[in-house]
């Protein structure tokens, strides 16, 4: 009943702790759940991350291509290389790609009109190799780099480490301001407990006269910072299973279509307990530090 009635005397403060509190919260979780859907995007992709093997075409002008579009032994040497044993222990797949399956998988991309400006005879073939551990393209990478006939060796992880490090990025910068509002949140819990220690002062006077402990005196002011960040706490958890809910599910994923696995609502419940903890624990410190400091004055 003390601690309600101390925080009704300071409501003005309280709501700024509350709010705080929920705001950097809802960086807290948001970024939590980034780094789980950087972390889900990067396993799926880097699994199916292939490595291609480009042949020479009529138009390639690679030192390795000077005597024009690779010859068909030159096509199954590079295939009896990747069926031989030095790499067929790697890999997990081959698929061959002829020039006619690529112009066609062209229009299919860019459309005829666009595919037109291209001939079906400048087409690259392709040999598209699935590694079984994708961290191992390097070898192929350097198998076939500077073979005659081959224009291009090129490995998909090379695209796909800027984008995930650019999320990551956005993903530190979330928790940078999330900190930072962590710390404002944590000062004003102790400016609140201080006004209110102050403002019972009296009571605080008498309690010692009467010979109540320490821990005794603090306990309301500590529930105080606890109880107002528990609410921030609750409404930070609340946006995050909302965003999650309309954002992801509701709007997101209907509408990028190359991401096929998300963060589900399991994570986002899971996230909610860490919330709550972060905020109970930060207020519980931030309090009782500030209300021993003011009681040793």
């Amino acid at each position: 009943m003390e601690a309600l009635g101390g925080l009704r005397r300071n409501i003005s403060m309280v709501i700024s702790v509350v709010l705080v509190t929920f705001i950097s919260l809802t960086f807290v979780g948001a970024a939590i759940l980034m780094q789980g859907q950087i972390s889900t995007m990067r396993d799926y992709w880097t699994e199916r991350a292939q490595v291609a093997v480009y042949m020479c075409s009529s138009v390639s002008e690679a030192e390795t291509c000077l005597d024009g579009a690779a010859t068909e032994e030159q096509i199954a040497q590079v295939n009896d290389e990747l069926a031989g044993p030095a790499l067929n222990t790697l890999i997990s797949e081959v698929r061959f790609e002829t020039k006619e399956e690529a112009y066609a998988n062209l229009i299919e991309q860019i459309g005829s009109e666009q595919a037109s400006v291209l001939t079906e005879d400048q087409m690259f073939e392709t040999f598209w190799v699935t590694l079984k551990d994708p961290t191992q393209s390097q070898v192929i990478v350097e198998a076939f780099s500077g073979v005659s006939g081959v224009e291009e060796v090129l490995d998909q992880r090379q695209y796909l480490d800027p984008l995930f490090s650019a999320l990551t990025v956005a993903t530190y910068i979330a928790v940078g301001i999330a900190v930072l509002m962590l710390i404002a949140a944590v000062l004003l819990i102790a400016t609140t407990i201080r006004l209110s220690a102050y403002a019972r002062r009296k009571e605080i006077g008498i309690m010692r006269l009467v010979g109540a402990s320490n821990r005794f005196i603090q306990t309301p002011f500590v529930l105080e910072g606890v109880f107002a960040a528990f609410l921030g706490s609750a409404l930070a958890s609340g946006a995050v299973i909302a965003g999650m809910h309309f954002g992801v599910e509701g709007y997101l994923k209907g509408r990028v279509p190359f991401i096929t696995t998300w963060v589900t609502m399991q994570d986002a419940f899971l996230v909610v307990p860490v919330l709550i903890a972060i905020g109970v624990i930060l207020a519980a410190l931030s309090a009782g530090f500030a209300i021993r400091r003011w009681l040793r004055t």
